[in-house]
């Protein structure tokens, strides 16, 4: 195993929020792109059983012969679970329904928790010289969502600006301090990114003033409106960057690409 602090490893992030439908896999997406645009070369890792980052990057299921299943499971080599998308520089391990069982079948593996974070750093990795990789994680906190977190540097939130939005928060915090006690003492999170945010509404401008006020400095400054275009782009497998490429929603992720390096930046001064 190589080590995971080389100068030349990549940046891995996990996309995570237990609640379903807050902009998780949109974001890993969008994301994902913008930071090609700056020239990054990334991997997004669809851990959700549902596929929703392959299907909106235009990989058919028929396509999906191996999988993030197969990488944990049996242990499928990673020049054959990776698969080219159709944005430069971006590339997709798949995921299929079969990922849904995963949780049982690697239950009895005492280093069942481990095994993404081992996958990842396989000296094979190095060939692709990918410079971050995103994890699209489950709408839950289940195994796979810790192997996501074990694997990780960082955690990244979407939090939808609606109500009830905080109270959530508080478990998937709660799981980070128990993955960084546990398994991974060097996680953090990345940040927390408000999403589907309309500034005409009062709701939003709660949301957004009571995150800012409970979390300070780990919101983004960065925040995605609700934008039809963003919502549009999975329907033609493709981000909202080349969907439309001068939409809020286009520019919006670009600047979080822009904030998320200048931070990481700031860190590593």
């Amino acid at each position: 195993m190589t080590d995971p602090l080389r100068s030349s490893a990549p940046k891995i992030i996990a996309v995570a929020n237990q609640k379903g439908g807050v902009g998780k896999t949109t974001t890993t997406i969008n994301l994902g792109a913008a930071l090609c645009e700056m020239g990054q070369k990334v991997l997004i890792v669809d851990l959700d059983p549902q596929g929703n980052a392959s299907t909106g990057l235009g990989i058919e299921i028929e396509d999906r012969e191996l999988t993030t299943y197969e990488l944990l499971v049996d242990d499928a080599a990673l020049e054959d679970v990776i698969l080219p998308t159709g944005t430069d520089g971006l590339h997709l391990i798949p995921a299929t329904v079969d990922l849904s069982s995963a949780d049982m079948e690697l239950i009895a593996n005492e280093k069942r928790s481990f095994l993404l974070h081992d996958a990842l750093r396989q000296p094979a990795m190095d060939a692709f010289q990918f410079d971050v990789i995103l994890i699209d994680c489950p709408p839950s906190l289940n195994l796979l969502t810790v192997n996501a977190m074990v694997a990780s540097h960082s955690v990244l939130v979407p939090l939808q600006s609606e109500f009830f939005a905080l109270e959530g928060l508080s478990q998937l915090m709660l799981t980070v301090r128990e993955v960084r006690q546990t398994a991974n003492q060097a996680l953090r999170i990345e940040g927390i990114v408000l999403t589907m945010y309309d500034a005409r509404n009062n709701l939003s401008q709660h949301v957004e003033a009571d995150a800012r006020a409970n979390l300070g400095e780990l919101v983004f400054d960065t925040v995605i409106p609700r934008n039809v275009r963003v919502s549009e782009a999975p329907s033609y497998a493709l981000p909202v960057l080349a969907y439309d490429t001068a939409s809020k929603g286009a520019k919006a992720y670009r600047a979080l690409a822009e904030e998320l390096i200048k931070k990481n930046d700031k860190r590593a001064a």
